[in-house]
């Protein structure tokens, strides 16, 4: 996200203000709404300490977007800011075996995941973009198996479920990472908590965006659509609510 000009500054924890640094929350307060900065959320694909090189992929879809038409013309020099990093998953060495499912949007964090995974890991990988050609080479521990599924002229994430339904479950100590569809998470969520039987401690599953819905609309309905995922989980609470 770029910061605006005169934008409100954050101080620095010692006093005085840091030029690098922007108040989002001050400068949201400041401006229309339709003048609000406009913030969209990247997975880090690989940071490099000592080169100081931070790596995000992005996805160009045409000129439609914010960060794709971006990311198309930048040129060294321009300035961005970045918040964060924010996000709790990493891959449990303990686990006996890991699900990793989700649709492009979802394609750094599974290919960092499965970097940090050990070599004797065990899982399966399910992943659904547009076509063959948007395919991408992942580097995966000889005991993890990566299956794509091409989404067609299906709606996005109906063959990412039918896909992840269809595999064998494993038993033992499975730990999954599922993102994608807001609606496609929506129902591998219950497949995977009430048929399954998965804890949440086990289970990284949330909506990375929503069919429909802009970056801005979908955070604003995020908090209540995952209320009505959990209390979908809860049928007997939400009936007597």
């Amino acid at each position: 996200m770029a910061g605006p000009a005169g934008a409100p500054r954050a101080e620095r924890a010692g006093g005085g203000v840091d030029p690098h640094r922007v108040d989002v929350d001050a400068v949201r307060d400041s401006l229309a709404p339709e003048h609000a900065p406009r913030m969209r959320s990247y997975t880090v694909r690989a940071f490099d300490a000592a080169a100081l090189e931070l790596t995000l992929d992005f996805v160009v879809h045409g000129d439609a977007g914010i960060a794709g038409p971006w990311a198309a013309s930048a040129a060294p020099g321009d300035e961005v800011l970045l918040l964060g990093p924010g996000g709790g998953y990493a891959p449990d060495p303990a686990a006996t075996h890991h699900l990793l499912a989700g649709d492009e949007s979802a394609l750094p964090a599974i290919a960092v995941a499965l970097e940090r995974l050990p070599e004797h890991a065990r899982g399966q990988v399910v992943v659904e973009v547009p076509g063959p050609g948007d395919e991408l080479q992942l580097a995966a521990p000889g005991g993890v198996q990566v299956m794509w599924v091409h989404q067609g002229n299906e709606p996005p994430g109906a063959r990412l479920v039918e896909a992840v339904r269809a595999l064998p479950w494993r038993e033992g100590d499975v730990q999954a990472f599922v993102h994608g569809e807001a609606g496609a998470v929506k129902e591998l969520r219950r497949y995977l908590r009430l048929e399954r039987g998965m804890e949440l401690d086990r289970l990284s599953i949330s909506g990375y965006w929503r069919l429909g819905v802009d970056d801005e609309g979908w955070r604003a309905s995020k908090r209540e659509w995952l209320a009505d995922v959990e209390a979908a989980e809860r049928p007997e609470r939400a009936l007597t609510a």
